[in-house]
């Protein structure tokens, strides 16, 4: 199995309803789709990855000394005293950082604020196109996903980019890259090292690689487009492994509600009535942040119960 590659600039032409198709595809049987030719100039994709990895270089030696790396080296010398050793289950073998426009960014290396500011411009451009075609997919009118994140305007969508690193990593029998998960919220783009892999989406119960690919970005459908597409389109599982060799890049942006939007089903189901509940989006986040690597369908069940006292009078 290959996680679907779609030619994003067809969306635009006499291909466009085959396109649609293939977006749709990604989206009810993967979850995960890369999009080529999508807009995003490629000197700028090879601005972002020098910036990114002189950023690494800076933080290297906080890694080395962090708490991945020290629980792992206490490890290996049990296991050298001829102790047995279980794999670390609570921590990601990843150096991460986060932007977005309400935060610190790093100073250093000095192009790193300029070439992120005109990437996430870029980026969330391609969002919007993308929920859009989503949109018409599902059959609503074009906006509908955008108008739901910012409670029809009332409040700015939340645009975070999340900068990550996996170094090599001695015993990846004994730690994880990054731990299964979905993602809680809308739509998900990955910018993804080209050449070294590890990121791995389950589908029909089998890890299948999202395979690097120079210039790609992937797409992935969080919680929220789950919930708004009343389940047609599932927020996939999906984990990093850890590598021995090459130090992995990984640039993902995630376009969420607002904390104060109110999100439920927007498309209709087949059969009718609704597969998930309406609530706050800052609810669940706060169910997700304590339960953010156990299954989805509890934290639906929780922000259901806590919908009545959360939500704002109709």
């Amino acid at each position: 199995m290959v996680v679907p590659v779609i030619d994003f600039s067809k969306l635009d032409g006499a291909e466009r309803a085959e396109t649609l198709a293939q977006i749709a595809n990604g989206c009810e049987e993967w979850g995960f789709f890369q999009l080529v030719n999508h807009g995003i100039p490629l000197e700028l994709l090879e601005r972002v990855k020098k910036v990114s990895s002189d950023c690494y270089r800076l933080r290297e030696a906080g890694f080395k000394a962090s708490e991945p790396v020290r629980t792992l080296e206490a490890l290996v010398d049990a296991e050298r005293r001829g102790e047995v050793v279980a794999p670390v289950d609570d921590l990601d073998w990843e150096d991460i950082f986060y932007i977005h426009d309400g935060c610190q960014w790093p100073s250093e290396p000095p192009a790193f604020k300029e070439t992120m500011r005109e990437y996430r411009a870029e980026l969330r451009k391609l969002a919007e196109r993308d929920m859009e075609a989503m949109d018409e997919n599902l059959g609503l009118a074009r906006g509908t996903i955008k108008d739901a994140f910012s409670s029809g305007g009332r409040h700015e969508p939340f645009f975070g980019t999340k900068v990550s690193h996996y170094p090599p990593c001695p015993r990846p029998d004994l730690i994880t890259g990054l731990r299964a998960h979905t993602d809680a919220g809308g739509v998900i783009l990955l910018f993804q090292d080209d050449r070294v892999g590890g990121l791995e989406v389950l589908k029909d119960g089998q890890w299948t690689d999202v395979q690097p690919l120079a210039g790609a970005i992937v797409v992935n459908t969080g919680d929220q487009i789950e919930v708004l597409s009343n389940g047609r389109y599932r927020s996939a599982w999906h984990r990093v492994l850890p590598m021995r060799d090459g130090n992995r890049r990984s640039i993902a942006s995630f376009y969420n509600p607002a904390n104060e939007a109110t999100i439920s089903p927007a498309a209709v189901q087949a059969s009718g009535g609704d597969a998930y509940p309406k609530y706050v989006f800052g609810d669940y986040m706060d169910v997700y942040a304590k339960h953010k690597f156990q299954a989805k369908e509890p934290r639906f069940e929780a922000v259901k119960v806590a919908a009545p006292k959360s939500s704002p009078a109709a």
